[in-house]
């Protein structure tokens, strides 16, 4: 089960640079998570200062 990232992102990056597979990026409305490369690790939601970042 991959991490999702909500419409609430403010697009800072924080989560992207937590990622330690590479799997978040930058979509056209906010950062999104390749599900494919996520590990479900749990780093990108620790750094979001939104808390934007759930567990689908």
């Amino acid at each position: 089960m991959a991490y999702k990232i909500s419409d609430e992102c403010i697009g800072c990056g924080a989560c992207a640079a937590a990622c330690p597979c590479e799997a978040i990026f930058e979509g056209e409305e906010h950062f999104e998570i390749d599900a494919e490369k996520c590990v479900d690790c749990g780093s990108c939601a620790a750094g979001c200062p939104v808390e934007a970042i759930s567990a689908e």
